[in-house]
């Protein structure tokens, strides 16, 4: 605060816009916030396999704000499960969000279970995702802080990686299920 306050002479906001100090104060924070806030790169990642376990692939996207800086989608394998294929989803959102900044980075996924993993609140049981959890937790170095955030697919940004990702799976012939 002392900051923003020392390039500009208090009296001057004060009578510029008749407000009280407290109010100035409230002004310059959030301006401030909103400053940080545009710095923020979020990512989108979905995983799915047809058949679970069966064929997966991965989408991902990489956002400021609500412009998409990035897209990406591949097949992962024949014989991958669910979980396996939002791990490495989440794990290409990384690589590409690392390319776009090494401050703060929002990953937001539909797999309640890897986020609470992530975050500690359940323990990883399975082997094969094992690996895959410390692969994320070494990627995390890149950045100075990662946040997770569980969204229903619902979220217009997941639904767009939900339909990179079933896009992917199409284009080599695996059917959907559901659609």
């Amino acid at each position: 605060m002392k900051d923003i306050l020392r390039f500009i002479k208090k009296e001057e906001i004060y009578k510029k816009f008749a407000l009280k100090k407290q109010k100035v104060r409230i002004i310059l924070y959030s301006q401030l916030f909103f400053k940080i806030k545009e710095k923020m790169i979020y990512t989108n990642s979905d995983g799915g396999a047809r058949g679970n376990p069966g064929p997966g692939a991965i989408g991902v996207l990489v956002r400021k704000d609500g412009e998409i800086l990035t897209k990406y989608s591949a097949k992962i394998g024949e014989y991958v499960t669910n979980n396996i294929a939002e791990y490495e989803a989440l794990i290409k959102a990384l690589e590409l969000a690392s390319k776009h900044t090494d401050d703060e980075v929002t990953c937001i996924l539909d797999s309640e279970l890897v986020v609470r993993q992530l975050l500690g609140e359940y323990r990883v049981l399975n082997p094969r995702l094992i690996p895959l959890f410390l692969k994320v937790q070494k990627l995390q170095e890149k950045f100075k802080k990662v946040i997770y955030k569980h969204v229903g697919r619902e979220d217009n940004f997941q639904i767009i990686v939900d339909e990179l990702l079933n896009q992917e799976l199409d284009k080599y012939g695996y059917k959907r299920y559901r659609k």
